[in-house]
């Protein structure tokens, strides 16, 4: 239905951007882009939705998600073949737009074919933003090599079922940027810390150099992008954010201090909640290493911490998950684990325009207005009284559209 005039009537607008929900109102859709937004009556000789005072609002966006990562054991899927790796993940974001989420952000893993994919109408799913594979260091948190295999670092590089590369020292992070743009990153993911699904790099570990860090950062800035990086400790943090990485990933064990110098220097987080409960609750069952889910400690408990630092701080959070494997289907639950400490309007925003300010396309995605694409969703009920609304793997969306395209519909005239 590409191309088609849409009016969508009487609906209770969230528009991403604004602090509330607005009843009484229109939007036509005129092809890709919302043409027109009013309290009035729109004019138009196109399809009329009438929404009878469902709430409608902008497609979600999920900042740190994996659509390659296909199954729990990660070190395993690496080595499958990359047309079933390109398989799995088309069910997976056949999934993530069912759920409400128009773009999403790839947190290592996918690459501008599936992105191709997507935009080429091949794969049903949500916008992608890419970074193609994370940056790693030897024995660092995209190296699933263990203290005894034999195999050199090239072994990941370049396989879809693999979410980083292996490089070390300056020469070789520049490069390993540069390759990766010239894939088609549209930004850059760096491992600076230790992580949980990894066998050799307990969480306090840092890692990559400032050396390092600094040539990264150094080449994304002349790529005219930015940096993000899989942190957790609050050292780790601090060093990074002064190296001049831009987006903090889960930033678990952030203190107040290091919070206020996120906010000085421009920088956002995007915590990842979810994914720890799940993997706290169904790990062992999809037969996550038992190794990894000792590395959780207290990770699980500390979420509402973070938010509550990072809020208090006025740091900008994005929303994000970072489920993969078989946890994917947990994503929408973080709308509920943020709204037990933040207002439900922070926690969509988070998903809308904040979210769309991370991206760099603020007025495209994340908001409800003229010129923007038209990515929408139609809520039952209102979800600044029940975050719930947006879990339930969609169940309470009738309605999902995507630039203009009706992706499902179930409203009943």
């Amino acid at each position: 239905m590409a191309g088609n005039v849409w009016l969508l009537k009487n609906a209770n607008l969230i528009d991403g951007v604004g602090d509330g929900r607005v009843e009484g109102m229109n939007v036509l859709v005129d092809g890709k882009f919302v043409k027109e937004v009013s309290d009035k009556a729109i004019k138009s000789t196109g399809n009329a939705i009438d929404l009878k005072g469902k709430t409608l609002m902008p497609g979600l966006i999920d900042c740190h998600t994996h659509v390659t990562v296909t199954q729990i054991a990660q070190a395993e899927q690496a080595l499958l073949p990359d047309s079933l790796i390109a398989a799995r993940a088309a069910a997976i974001m056949r999934g993530q737009i069912m759920r409400g989420f128009t773009t999403v952000r790839d947190a290592g893993g996918a690459d501008s074919g599936l992105r191709r994919a997507v935009e080429d109408g091949l794969f049903l799913g949500p916008r992608l933003v890419i970074c193609g594979q994370a940056l790693s260091q030897s024995g660092g948190h995209a190296d699933y090599r263990t203290c005894c295999d034999p195999r050199g670092a090239e072994w990941v590089t370049g396989r879809l079922g693999s979410i980083g590369r292996i490089c070390d020292g300056e020469a070789e992070v520049r490069f390993a940027v540069r390759e990766e743009i010239r894939h088609g990153a549209q930004f850059i993911k760096v491992m600076a810390n230790g992580g949980i699904s990894t066998p050799n790099d307990p969480i306090k570990f840092l890692q990559f150099s400032r050396v390092e860090l600094l040539a990264i950062v150094e080449e994304v800035s002349n790529a005219q992008t930015y940096a993000a990086a899989h942190l957790y400790t609050d050292e780790a943090i601090l060093r990074a954010i002064e190296c001049g990485i831009r987006s903090v990933e889960h930033g678990s064990l952030v203190t107040p201090q290091t919070a206020r110098r996120m906010v000085e220097l421009g920088v956002f987080a995007v915590p990842t909640l979810v994914v720890y409960e799940a993997i706290s609750k169904h790990g062992a069952q999809y037969g996550f290493p038992d190794y990894a889910i000792s590395k959780i400690g207290d990770m699980a408990s500390m979420g509402p911490t973070t938010l509550s630092v990072l809020n208090a701080a006025g740091v900008p959070m994005a929303f994000g998950t970072d489920c993969g494997g078989e946890l994917h289907q947990y994503q929408s639950e973080e709308f509920v684990l943020r709204g037990r400490v933040l207002p439900a309007m922070d926690v969509i925003k988070s998903a809308t325009s904040v979210a769309a300010r991370l991206l760099r396309m603020e007025g495209q995605v994340g908001c409800i207005a003229p010129g923007a694409f038209a990515d929408m969703i139609v809520v039952d009920g209102n979800p600044l009284s029940d975050l719930s609304l947006l879990t339930g793997q969609g169940r309470h969306l009738p309605l999902i559209m995507k630039e203009g395209s009706i992706v499902k519909n179930t409203l009943t005239t």
